[in-house]
């Protein structure tokens, strides 16, 4: 009874964070209150209060149910030997392909990134998003640095400043295709994009599978 009761309240759980991601995306957290959710999910408030503490509490354990693109790239960076460009590329590459692949990775990042305002409700929110995109920029900037020393390149900016905006270039490119994803083709855009990039960095412009397959001018689509 006891293990039926416990599944109960993980699916009661479940469907409360299911029913938060769709309104949110739906109508913004801020306009968004806990009632319409419990109602959403076909719970009542009580059932909200007894697995969440707060709206930021949910919103907390609605990202923690999957990892967003930018996240997955700083997790993987710098687990292995190769060419630590080579490694970024391949791993920002990945992380551009589950944005347009997952659907409710697309859904969490909208929310996340369009839907949300840092009110004083949502300050454990607002610190969760800094604190993921420090330790981006920390990867890419230890990647970076390791690979001018193995190529013995100058960087034309500091690495701290190159991992700013290559971290600005990756993200932008994903909310403005959010915004509208037929405007560009993500994974094939931000390969180049960061082919450039980096090749203004100092490294030399990397090619890549798209440029051969497509066409010999690297802005022909």
């Amino acid at each position: 009874m006891a293990r039926h009761t416990k599944e109960e309240a993980l699916a009661t759980r479940h469907r409360l964070l299911d029913a938060a991601e769709l309104l949110f995306q739906a109508q913004g957290v801020s306009q968004t209150s806990l009632q319409q959710i419990a109602q959403q999910a076909g719970a009542t408030r009580g059932a909200i209060y007894w697995h969440f503490k707060d709206k930021a509490d949910l919103f907390n354990a609605m990202m923690e149910r999957v990892t967003l693109p930018l996240e997955a790239a700083a997790q993987a960076t710098g687990q292995s030997e190769a060419d630590p460009l080579r490694e970024v590329e391949r791993v920002l590459v990945a992380a551009l392909k589950l944005m347009t692949t997952d659907l409710q990775v697309r859904r969490v990042f909208e929310v996340a990134t369009h839907k949300v305002e840092y009110t004083r409700e949502m300050q454990s929110v607002q610190q969760r998003h800094l604190d993921a995109r420090k330790a981006c920029v920390a990867d890419f900037e230890r990647a970076l640095r390791l690979a001018a020393r193995r190529q013995h390149v100058r960087l034309a900016v500091p690495a701290a400043v190159a991992a700013q905006g290559l971290h600005a270039l990756v993200s932008g490119l994903i909310q403005n295709w959010l915004l509208d994803p037929d405007a560009f083709e993500l994974v094939q855009t931000g390969r180049r994009a960061f082919s450039v990039y980096v090749a203004g960095l100092g490294f030399g412009r990397l090619p890549s599978a798209a440029d051969v397959q497509t066409a010999p001018c690297p802005l022909a689509a």
